[in-house]
């Protein structure tokens, strides 16, 4: 689910992104999302706030996906749609690396093979000659893979000290929607406009919806998994946000797939598939706090 709200979030971003400035974008994501999970969380009777969860909980809104994401389109400024969504499916392998090194998860060949194989599909299906960019564009975007992936195991080793994972999820993104701010406000400084142009209501519905999806409910479903599963194998589930992406693509866009495409998304599916079953349910146990 959470893969799925983060394909569809991209589709749905397109629409907004053609008429609102990225960290403009960013900004009116984020409060949406943050107006929506807490009216949400009221409606269900859950408190806004957690007294059980460390702060550093929180914080980590500030690196995913406060700073993250800003590094990511920064980045995509300067590279190929193509090339950031190629850099992106490095990120469940530095999860890997780093969920063996620091959280000791136990990471067998199979695992590291069905990996390799998810990547190979992401590459038949987005792949397109020329897909080139300046090697700034690259290093911002690796950072802000580092930053998801760096997000991922601090959040996995803290997680069990929280009562309500929409608790923690909220206060991230409230941090979050802190730093976008900063950074409207920062641009606005510098004499850059937070709307260069007319906005449309689709532009405008599609920046409220895509905030929703991608970040409410992707990092509600994302966290609640991470609770369950070894941060290893909950990372796979990000090779699938391509697939939803293109999936929404011909639903939403119309657009087509050729036979390669086809054969990428296939085997994409197969490697997934094979390692949620695989993965072991395990319930988080909370990090120790400081004396």
């Amino acid at each position: 689910m959470a893969a799925a709200s983060w394909g569809l979030g991209t589709v749905v971003s397109k629409h907004a992104v053609a008429e609102i400035p990225p960290v403009t974008l960013l900004f009116v994501q984020l409060a949406s999302s943050v107006v929506g999970l807490g009216l949400l969380m009221r409606w269900r009777g859950i408190a806004l706030r957690s007294h059980s969860a460390s702060p550093i909980l929180g914080r980590l809104g500030l690196l995913n996906p406060g700073l993250a994401y800003a590094l990511g389109l920064l980045g995509l400024a300067h590279i190929t749609a193509s090339l950031s969504v190629l850099l992106w499916a490095l990120e469940p392998l530095m999860i890997l690396v780093l969920a063996a090194v620091v959280l000791r998860e136990r990471i067998g060949l199979g695992l590291v093979g069905l990996s390799l194989v998810a990547v190979a599909g992401i590459t038949l299906v987005i792949y397109q000659p020329g897909g080139t960019g300046s090697q700034l564009g690259v290093a911002l975007t690796l950072a802000g893979v580092a930053c998801c992936a760096v997000y991922t195991i601090i959040a996995r080793q803290w997680l069990g000290g929280a009562d309500s994972t929409a608790q923690v999820v909220l206060s991230q993104q409230v941090y979050a929607l802190g730093f976008g701010a900063a950074l409207l406000t920062i641009g606005w400084a510098l004499g850059t406009s937070p709307l260069s142009s007319e906005v449309s209501p689709l532009g405008w519905a599609s920046a409220v919806g895509s905030g929703l999806l991608y970040y409410g409910l992707a990092y509600w479903f994302y966290l609640s998994a991470l609770r369950q599963m070894p941060a290893s194998s909950a990372a796979a589930s990000f090779y699938l946000i391509p697939i939803f992406g293109v999936a929404g693509s011909l639903v939403i866009l119309g657009e087509r797939l050729d036979p390669m495409q086809w054969l990428g998304a296939a085997l994409v599916l197969v490697a997934v598939f094979t390692v949620l079953r695989r993965a072991p349910n395990e319930e988080v146990e909370p990090a120790p706090r400081p004396a």
